[in-house]
């Protein structure tokens, strides 16, 4: 008889970063772009998160995560919220439990060339183009709550 799986927790963090696209002063409503990161040899889209370290906090591991991901650095602006998913680790015969937590982030400086080997890519799209690219639909939902934040934050600016 063969045992079941050991039942393990994970907690990672991750961000939206977002900037205006063009001059607000030219056109307040000329839309919001955001970075999402290609994975798995370009064949999902998904947001920059990675796995919280030992005495960090969620928002230093989003702010660690974003830079390190997509090249990029930002300040939190807000707590979007969190996703949970199970998914099975079949060498070693374990469930994974695990969340993820993910803040907005202002974009203040960085360049997409200068992600880790983690990511294919790192790209900027307009915001509902990126809800339409995510892979997942957790994740899309995600990218849904943060353009609502950044309306909220900035007025309806994105496209």
């Amino acid at each position: 008889m063969t045992r079941p799986p050991e039942i393990k927790k994970r907690t990672s963090s991750g961000g939206v970063i977002f900037r205006p696209l063009g001059s607000e002063q030219e056109n307040p409503h000329s839309g919001i772009e955001v970075v999402i990161v290609s994975v798995r040899g370009r064949k999902a889209w998904c947001l920059p998160k990675g796995i919280i370290d030992r005495g960090e906090d969620a928002e230093t591991a989003a702010l660690r995560e974003v830079r390190e991901e997509t090249g990029l650095w930002g300040e939190i602006i807000e707590n979007i919220g969190s996703i949970s998913y199970w998914y099975f680790l079949r060498d070693e015969m374990i469930r994974m439990h695990k969340t993820v937590h993910f803040f907005l982030l202002r974009y203040l400086g960085g360049n997409t060339d200068d992600h880790d080997n983690e990511v294919d890519e790192a790209k900027w799209f307009p915001i509902d183009d990126a809800i339409k690219q995510l892979t997942h639909k957790s994740e899309k939902d995600i990218m849904q709550k943060a353009k609502v934040i950044i309306e909220r934050i900035m007025g309806p600016r994105s496209q």
